[in-house]
């Protein structure tokens, strides 16, 4: 496989047994994690939880990933699209409100092959960084009902020296353009859960308040009304990050300045409860209990 799935377009060669592009990853089905998870935004997870499929690898590399096993050193265990089906019939089986392929962008067209095989009777949503091409995105319209992108980085410096990835914010606002095109006006279920549209997420880094107002302001001016946000405050120092003013956690300073914002704007949405930032939240990859 001559890899363009992602805005690297790196044209890597990725085999059944290994990949020479950016992401490092095969032309297989790698996944740390597939397991009811409880701590999506609430139209996400409701009571029973998402079913939240992990995917090793990622088209970033965030400096202070939380899941840097996965996204940056590609952890995870390899499954054919029959064994990726039969584990989405069982977390149907175990009531999961919708389903969820987290960081999913370099496994596509098996993605799409596994539908083929079995398409759950939920919302299926895309859990995605935000760095992803239109043209990608395109290929999902119509298959993933939902919608659940970063908005990370709004200047070139942080994000080449974050992210690895100096055009973040120019890809990123297309594609979530797009998303919002393909899914319209969210839709809710009678239980809350919802069935078609985006929810935009954006984690407040320590430092960076400033760059947080202009991404929301973005969003209200250039988005339709309606589109929910989730303000993230899960910020906590990870995968041993060495950038200076990350080594710490948000103030509630930082954190006011930025939630105030989003309130003046009047966009709707989520706003995280300061427990969140722990490292308790994040998930167990990789292990025979982390998979149903």
């Amino acid at each position: 496989m001559d890899c363009t799935l992602c805005p690297r377009q790196c044209h890597g060669l990725r085999t059944e047994e290994s990949g020479n592009g950016f992401c490092r990853l095969p032309d297989a089905l790698r996944i740390a994690r597939i397991a009811p998870h409880l701590w999506e935004e609430p139209p996400i997870s409701g009571l029973n939880g998402t079913g939240a499929v992990f995917f090793s690898g990622c088209t970033l590399r965030c400096a202070y990933c939380q899941n840097g096993d996965i996204s940056h050193r590609n952890a995870g265990r390899n499954f054919t699209p029959q064994e990726l089906a039969d584990s989405l019939k069982r977390l149907v089986d175990l009531g999961v409100h919708t389903v969820s392929f987290i960081t999913a962008t370099p496994y596509v067209p098996l993605i799409l092959k596994t539908l083929d095989i079995y398409r759950p009777p939920v919302p299926l949503v895309w859990n995605t960084s935000g760095y992803e091409t239109v043209e990608t995105l395109r290929l999902l319209e119509g298959v993933i009902d939902v919608y659940l992108p970063d908005l990370k980085h709004r200047s070139e410096a942080m994000g080449r020296l974050y992210a690895m990835a100096p055009d973040y914010f120019d890809v990123a606002t297309k594609a979530i353009t797009e998303m919002v095109r393909q899914t319209g006006t969210p839709v809710l279920s009678d239980q809350g859960i919802m069935q078609k549209g985006t929810i935009i997420r954006h984690l407040i880094l320590p430092g960076l308040t400033s760059e947080s107002i202009q991404l929301l302001q973005w969003i209200h001016d250039e988005l339709p009304p309606g589109v929910p946000v989730s303000l993230m405050r899960q910020y906590v120092p990870c995968n041993d990050v060495k950038i200076k003013g990350l080594d710490r956690t948000l103030t509630q300073r930082e954190y006011a300045r930025v939630r105030d914002y989003m309130m003046t704007l009047e966009l709707p949405g989520f706003q995280q409860e300061a427990v969140s930032a722990s490292k308790d939240f994040v998930p167990l990859f990789d292990k025979d209990e982390s998979f149903v």
